[in-house]
């Protein structure tokens, strides 16, 4: 993009207005390390008028008068705006994370997959009846919450948009969202493109700024009665004592350290191509990234000289390039990749291969050649911490017992493989391995909308997606009637 995005203000109420800060945050593109855009820096006052817009739309305005028939009309009304947007899109989505533009127009779909999917299922989310004492009559019905925080991080800003805010507004929830300050240019145009959708005032408010200011506000805000975050777990923490101040709940999605298990009956050139492509999958910013590589030990030799072959063939560049992986978010995920990679290093770990950054990558980009390191000690910090980049740690282990204990040698527990063609094994290990989703003879799903995911251990709790992540934005209610 040649001319710089001017900071539109605050969305509040379905219309942009200047933030009460009267400051800006320089938006950087990761593939060039130049500034392409401003947004503007809210602040606590911002954040507390939008939501006093979200409370009264959902207790007093239109919003909150909709059936969840019509809500759910404006949720799939909202994915076919996405859809005729989509290329738009994906060329803001992909300027600002620095992603390749294939798995920027992957994400538009995604996108639109989520406002689809909890469009049609707004309607669908059914109460019991309790069987009870005779002359009573019992039923369940499950309603909004009421104003939902959602605090959104800036390696999908897309798809996490509908991840958390559809399935809150099919609930009928109205909402307030902080998106991060490093990647959020979609969000901002999404909040603006949900007028177009038909979205009533308040529905859908938009606070850009910092974490430490606008986050931090919304997150401890008297009035919300929910709080959706992903990001790091010591973020998670803060999060988690501010919303337990309120005695309001909160889902956390907070990574992982997610291993690949491959048995030597594994489908072998599937199982390489899977571990290669799982760390390079948005230059390995994603929490389910398979950052681990376990490799049975009859199979060693042969899997690890077939991964170093990948990898070699493995380009980092821009996104019009459209290569494997782009550049990280930013100089400080850079360097703090390189700090961790030297770490290990030092604690002994070996490079068995490296990707190439491609001939033609800005030189002030923010690219890390992906890397694979072998003899890595199972304590290390390479080991067992969540990189956040293309940085694989392979390591070998010697029979099942050995897999399930080495899979679940991290405080992580989000996601995991495993590769065998023995379907008792693959079950039996994968049972035992401590995940919130499991994937046997294949990882990752092309978004999976419709698979319910979250976190053990310090990945987090609460599940986003799926039918599942309805409930996580509802409360359940108990009618007893009495009758003669």
């Amino acid at each position: 993009m040649s001319t710089i995005i001017p900071a539109k203000g605050v969305f509040i109420n379905n219309r942009w207005q200047p933030s009460s800060s009267g400051k800006t945050i320089a938006m950087i593109a990761p593939a060039t390390g130049k500034v392409f855009g401003e947004i503007a820096r809210g602040t606590a006052a911002d954040i507390d008028a939008a939501v006093a817009a979200a409370r009264h739309a959902f207790e007093k305005g239109a919003w909150g008068k909709l059936t969840a028939t019509e809500r759910g009309r404006l949720l799939t009304n909202f994915g076919r705006i996405v859809e005729k947007h989509a290329e738009e899109l994906a060329l803001l989505e992909a300027t600002d994370t620095g992603k390749p533009m294939k798995q920027a127009r992957a994400d538009m779909v995604a996108l639109a997959r989520y406002f689809e999917y909890y469009g049609g299922a707004a309607d669908k989310v059914h109460g019991d009846t309790v069987p009870f004492m005779d002359g009573f009559l019992v039923n369940t019905i499950y309603e909004p919450l009421g104003v939902t925080a959602h605090i959104i991080p800036w390696n999908y800003p897309a798809q996490m948009f509908g991840r958390t805010i559809a399935p809150a507004l099919a609930m009928g929830n109205a909402t307030v969202c902080k998106p991060a300050e490093e990647a959020c240019m979609v969000p901002l145009r999404l909040a603006e493109l949900s007028v177009e959708a038909g979205f009533p005032e308040g529905a859908i408010n938009m606070v850009p700024g910092l974490g430490e200011e606008a986050g931090a506000a919304l997150s401890s805000h008297g009035d919300i009665d929910f709080i959706s975050f992903t990001g790091s777990p010591e973020v998670g923490i803060l999060i988690q004592t501010a919303a337990a101040k309120n005695h309001i709940g909160c889902t956390l999605e907070l990574g992982g350290k997610s291993p690949q298990i491959i048995f030597e009956d594994a489908d072998f050139d599937a199982a390489v191509a899977s571990v290669a492509g799982a760390i390079v999958q948005n230059a390995g910013q994603t929490c389910s990234a398979g950052s681990r590589a376990l490799v049975q030990r009859s199979i060693w030799d042969k899997f690890i000289a077939a991964l170093k072959a990948k990898f070699e063939t493995i380009q980092a560049g821009t996104p019009e390039m459209d290569l494997d992986l782009g550049p990280v978010i930013s100089a400080t995920q850079r360097d703090r990749i390189n700090k961790m990679m030297a770490m290990a290093e030092r604690a002994g770990a070996k490079v068995l291969a490296k990707g190439k950054i491609a001939d033609g990558a800005p030189k002030e980009g923010f690219y890390v050649a992906p890397t694979i390191y072998y003899d890595v000690e199972r304590s290390s910090e390479i080991a067992r911490e969540e990189v956040f980049g293309p940085v694989l740690a392979a390591m070998p282990f010697e029979d099942e017992e050995d897999a399930i204990h080495l899979a679940n040698s991290t405080d992580y527990g989000l996601v995991a493989g495993v590769w065998s063609k023995d379907g008792s094994r693959a079950l039996r290990v994968g049972k035992k391995v401590r995940v919130g989703q499991l994937f046997i003879n294949g990882y990752g799903a092309g978004g999976g909308i419709e698979l319910p995911f979250g976190g053990m251990k310090k990945s987090g709790h609460g599940r986003e997606k799926g039918f599942e992540a309805l409930y996580e934005f509802a409360a359940m209610k108990t009618l007893v009637i009495k009758h003669n």
